[in-house]
């Protein structure tokens, strides 16, 4: 995320939460009272948004020094010690919630990544997620994902073309939409990669039979139907120059049902869980006496 962009979302979030001032810290601390805070993990899981603190920090009070222990990506466990601030204790105490929350929910994210990701990580396929993400934190979720080892789909609807149901639907059909979809980038100059979902065996070889799509997503396939597909593109690939089709199993994929996923021979399986459904890691951020 390009930090000018970064700056505006936290001078929301300090906008948020402090506005005209900190009355709680401004009745009772001295302004210019210097101190120290360090950040304590309390719970199992991988570190994500360090980063972004140091951000939060410097946006903040530039005159904050982090002294650095662990970096994001880091397994943790409970009583690790993540850093340590120094600085006027009423920029400690103001800066603590909001840079809490975001580095709880990424910590949270790059965590259940991990965790589906390590169950299918000798298989060869890798866990997408999706854009099922909270709202203006998209960019921080997904950088937590890869922090956890998992793989980003698209951004948003600019950065690639996913055509799924409504938009076969309204189009009249798989052809209709592949067609449409391969003749907008060409009159728009854009070099898009191009992913369709299908239904059944059917829409998979109509898909197929247009030579279109670079990415063909499997939607609410059982493992047994998807390693029935996974033979019909696999085939396909062989009388077309052994020419690549990317496979991607999505809808409803569960941790106790990704591995049956992987081992079917898919590329790629899409977790929306890994952004909505996301317990934050438990942190907390205490004063050093």
């Amino acid at each position: 995320m390009e930090k000018q962009e970064l700056r505006k979302l936290i001078q929301l979030w300090f906008q948020e939460d402090i506005r005209e001032g900190d009355h709680t810290s401004l009745c009772c601390i001295p302004p210019t009272q210097m101190g120290c805070q360090q950040l304590i993990i309390k719970d199992e899981g991988i570190l994500a948004g360090v980063e972004v603190a140091k951000e939060i920090i410097d946006y903040f009070d530039p005159e904050c020094r982090m002294e650095q222990f662990l970096k994001d990506g880091d397994a943790v466990k409970k009583g690790d010690i993540a850093f340590r601030v120094y600085g006027k204790e009423l920029s400690l105490l103001q800066i603590e919630r909001t840079m809490l929350n975001v580095m709880q929910r990424m910590s949270g994210v790059a965590t259940t990544a991990h965790r589906y990701q390590s169950l299918i990580a000798d298989t060869g396929c890798h866990v997408l997620d999706t854009r099922k993400t909270t709202p203006g934190l998209r960019y921080l979720e997904k950088e937590a994902v890869k922090i956890g080892g998992g793989m980003n789909h698209r951004i948003g609807l600019f950065d690639m073309i996913l055509l799924k149901d409504n938009h076969v639907d309204f189009s009249g059909g798989i052809t209709n939409a592949l067609t449409r979809a391969r003749d907008y980038c060409k009159e728009k100059n854009l070099n898009l990669r191009i992913e369709i979902e299908t239904r059944s065996e059917d829409e998979i070889r109509e898909a197929l039979a247009t030579g279109i799509p670079d990415r063909i997503m499997l939607d609410n396939f059982t493992p047994e139907r998807t390693k029935a597909a996974v033979d019909i593109i696999r085939a396909w690939e062989k009388t077309h120059g052994g020419r690549k089709m990317e496979i991607e199993s999505s809808g409803g994929i569960t941790i106790d049902t990704i591995r049956d996923y992987a081992l079917a021979g898919v590329d790629y399986v899409s977790v929306g869980a890994l952004t909505h459904s996301v317990k934050s890691l438990d942190m907390s951020f205490k004063a050093v006496k």
